[in-house]
């Protein structure tokens, strides 16, 4: 873990949260149904798994204030992408949707404006 400059861990969790409803209003307003919230696993952790129709929708969720360290997106490497694809998995696994077709977003917020990245990864 790297030191955090300006920010606590706190305040960091407590604008991620912020972030996190803002993208459940913004998906359900675009017709997703919300299947749950904070999916944790022994592997990691999902933001939000959503559905749309007859597809599963896995949402990594990233806020940021100011582009000073890059757009919220940028924060959702490759390292974070399989760590998200190991958790999605034994999700599907532990539901039985072994067969379902899914994808995987990210929804970034700069602020309070949010962008939808579908199929992101």
């Amino acid at each position: 873990m790297g030191f955090m400059f300006g920010k606590t861990k706190a305040k960091n969790k407590k604008e991620g949260a912020v972030g996190e409803i803002l993208a459940v209003n913004f998906l359900k307003k675009n017709k997703y149904k919300i299947l749950q919230t904070n999916y944790k696993n022994v592997v990691g952790e999902i933001d939000i798994v959503a559905q749309k129709k007859k597809l599963l929708v896995f949402v990594e969720v990233k806020r940021r204030m100011t582009l000073e360290y890059g757009r919220p997106v940028e924060a959702v490497n490759l390292r974070k992408q399989n760590k998200i694809k190991k958790v999605a998995e034994l999700f599907l696994i532990e539901n039985d949707l072994r067969y379902a077709d899914c994808r995987f977003d990210v929804i970034e917020i700069l602020d309070e404006e949010v962008f939808h990245i579908e199929n992101a990864f």
